[in-house]
């Protein structure tokens, strides 16, 4: 008997489980890759499940709708960044941040190797392409350059989309900002090309969190928040103590083929490194300080207070 009732009793917990979990939505900021990971092995592992959530994962075809899909009550939970985070607060946008996933910065100023820029006074003269909106940019270029005695006058901007390495690649730029130090140097290195990063913290722009989570801040449910932090804590450390046990996992989502990629398997690597162990945790000084530095850059006009965006 012992041998058919243990099976039965785990089915019925199991059934339990999908039975009484809490419907939730997630938008992510652009489409699933490594460094969504806590996300993706949560809900590979059932962990999720097991805090009592079913979370339906999604992905947008813009990435700076998930917020604003948030604030329209569209979506629970969205991956969105620092920068915009508070950009969206100071815009009255009804968000409060829950969560941390990437704990540091990502973006870089980079450049080819070989190329003969040895430091930013190098830059003097030469075009930087960039993604996306032309405020923070100049803010945190010029603050970079500004370090090595570089006017943000003295380089060429030029928006290249999301063509950022092939951009460098091809010469069309000098070197571009808003390449993830974990993706574009691989990408570029399998393209036959050796890139070099200055790091936007070792230049003189405040540390900020590259990706949070955020819930509408009229609505949010702080139980469902508790519960969905626990999973993501739970999966950040079995993916930091295994983390060739949870690229597995990773790499089996969806069809189990779309992310088994080798540019996914090199930036898995690098981005172990980056995964916020204590999720729920925010230092309420270190969002004070970086909305600062968007102030004195005229970014933002007025500086939004910490407590009343990051929920206790």
């Amino acid at each position: 008997m012992k041998k058919i009732l243990v099976p039965l009793t785990l089915a019925a917990t199991l059934l339990s489980q999908s039975a009484f979990a809490e419907k939730t939505t997630l938008m992510l900021d652009w489409f699933v890759n490594p460094d969504h990971g806590p996300i993706i092995v949560a809900k590979q592992q059932g962990l999720f499940k097991e805090q009592g959530l079913d979370i339906e994962i999604q992905e947008p075809a813009d990435p700076s709708m998930p917020p604003k899909l948030v604030a329209a009550g569209k979506f629970d939970l969205a991956v969105t960044y620092q920068p915009q985070l508070i950009r969206d607060v100071v815009e009255e946008l009804p968000l409060t941040r829950v969560s941390t996933l990437i704990a540091t910065p990502l973006n870089t100023l980079m450049v080819l190797a070989d190329n003969n820029i040895n430091t930013l006074a190098d830059l003097k003269g030469k075009k930087i392409g960039y993604a996306f909106d032309g405020g923070l940019v100049d803010a945190t270029i010029g603050t970079m350059l500004k370090k090595h005695g570089v006017n943000i006058d003295d380089v060429e901007l030029i928006n290249v989309g999301w063509s950022l390495s092939a951009s460098l690649a091809s010469g069309k730029v000098d070197a571009i900002y808003g390449a993830y130090r974990n993706f574009e140097l691989h990408q570029l290195a399998m393209e036959g090309h050796k890139g070099k990063g200055f790091y936007v913290e070792e230049e003189g722009v405040p540390p900020y969190d590259e990706l949070v989570v955020v819930a509408n801040s009229k609505s949010v449910d702080k139980e469902m928040v508790a519960k969905f932090n626990r999973a993501l804590e739970l999966a950040t450390q079995y993916t930091v103590n295994h983390p060739d046990e949870a690229w597995e996992l990773f790499k089996s989502y969806g069809d189990g083929k779309k992310l088994d990629t080798e540019l996914n398997r090199l930036a898995w690597k690098d981005t172990l490194v980056r995964f916020a162990l204590r999720p729920q945790a925010a230092d309420k000084a270190r969002y004070d300080n970086y909305a600062q530095f968007l102030v004195d850059n005229g970014v933002i006009k007025t500086k939004p207070d910490a407590n009343s965006y990051i929920l206790d």
